[in-house]
Parts: structure tokens; sequence; C-alpha cells
């Protein structure tokens, strides 16, 4: 199809350090694909599983919006703006890097796993004071349903970022189908599936690829077996 991209779970990014076990659907550390550097203002897709008691240590991040998403078990985060907090599946956290800030992530418990989804968009605008924000979802919404999770809109549904985007997280049935409406004219949407398989534009996904379409008002979505992913819609330039 033109104007789309496709991610097979299979072609990703692959580092295991021990502790740290990373899928990179986009260019990361040393993992470098020309063609795969970003889809508009998405920079980052990480799908990532740490070790137990183990973690990221203290280090900087400036201008970038920072989206984590927990799958399994619980991630403990420290930062530089003097927030302490432990995030849990069903939970999402956002961190506008702007100016700078320095953190710490790790897993708190000593004989489970964590699992997460890191995420991270260009912003709108530079050099923005630091913020985090931190909420736990209501799950239920997500059945048959894009549940929003993200907006540019701090009184929208879900944490609010310095972009133009807005994230849905979505568990349908197998044999449910849905429509989703472009919110600003020009934006790209980009699909993940955290389980099972879909439909996206008659383009069918399996879990974990990665698909993403522009130059569109909707797309439709048709879960083929149940299903959970994550769809996202992205400014394609600022």
């Amino acid at each position: 199809m033109e104007n789309t991209v496709l991610h097979k779970a299979n072609t990703r990014g692959h580092a295991n350090h021990g502790w740290l076990n990373a899928y990179h659907s986009f260019s990361f550390a040393s993992w470098y694909h020309p063609e795969r550097v970003q889809f508009g203002m998405l920079r980052v897709l990480n799908d990532d599983t740490i070790a137990a008691g183990m973690g990221f240590g203290t280090h900087p991040h400036d201008n970038m919006e920072i989206i984590t998403i927990p799958l399994e078990g619980d991630l403990a985060h420290k930062d530089s703006m003097g927030n302490e907090s432990t995030i849990k599946t069903g939970d999402v956290q956002v961190m506008s890097a702007g100016t700078g800030i320095q953190h710490s992530e790790f897993n708190p418990n000593a004989d489970l796993q964590t699992k997460l989804f890191q995420i991270w968009l260009f912003p709108k605008y530079r050099n923005v004071t630091p913020r985090y924000q931190q909420i736990t979802l209501d799950v239920a919404k997500q059945k048959n349903d894009f549940a929003q999770i993200l907006s540019p809109n701090a009184e929208d549904e879900g944490v609010w970022i310095y972009q133009d985007a807005w994230f849905h997280l979505a568990d349908f049935n197998a044999g449910f189908s849905k429509t989703y409406e472009i919110k600003k004219a020009g934006n790209g949407l980009y699909v993940f599936v955290i389980s099972g398989t879909i439909s996206v534009n008659s383009q069918e996904l399996e879990t974990r690829d990665g698909f993403g379409i522009w130059n569109l008002q909707n797309l439709e979505v048709t879960a083929t077996t149940d299903a959970k992913f994550l769809l996202m819609e992205i400014p394609m330039d600022q």
C-alpha cells in the first residue's frame, strides 16, 4: 500500500545485555537502520524486559517527550525533579525532558521481571520546563474501544505531552472492528500489536508488528484473534 511502512516483529533491532533484553522498532543505541530512524515525530519504540532487581542507572535526557507503559511487573523511578515513584502494569508515565533531566529506572522486585514499552517523541517546543506525570488507567475502557491514554491537552483523558499526538490502548475481541478518525489533519498513525492478530486497512499484523500509515482521514482495525494493541496518532512533521 502507498503511504505505509510495515515493521515486522522479527526485523526489529535486538540487544540482550543479560539484565536487559531490548527490541527496537527504530534505530537506537548500537542498532542503526537508515530507513528506520523515526516515523514522523516518533523517534523511539523500545520493547524492554528488565531482569529482577536490575535497571538503568542515572542518565540524562533533554528536549524529548518520554512515555513509559508497563506491561508486566513494576518500575521504580527517581529523577532530578525530585520525583520518586513506582509505576505498575496499568499505569502510564510521561516526562517532558525539556531543558534537561536526569533519572533512573529499575525493577524493584527480587524475583519478577518487568516488561515495558518506552516511547520517545520529538517535542513541539524546545527547552520547556521539565515535567513529570503518572496516572493509573481504567483498563476496562480498552475493551472493544480505543481508550485514550495520552493527548496534547491537560484537561483530556490520559497524560499530556508537548506534542500534537494522541495515544490509545485497545483490547479487541476476535471479530470486532472499529474505525479510528484522525484528530488532526496531516497526522499519521503508527499501530503496534501487543498480542494477537489484527487487520489494519486490510494489512494483517501479528504480535509485536508495527505499521505506520499516513495521508488518511480514518483507519479501520479488525481483530482476527483476541488482540491488544497501541494506536499512536503522530505528527508527521513539526
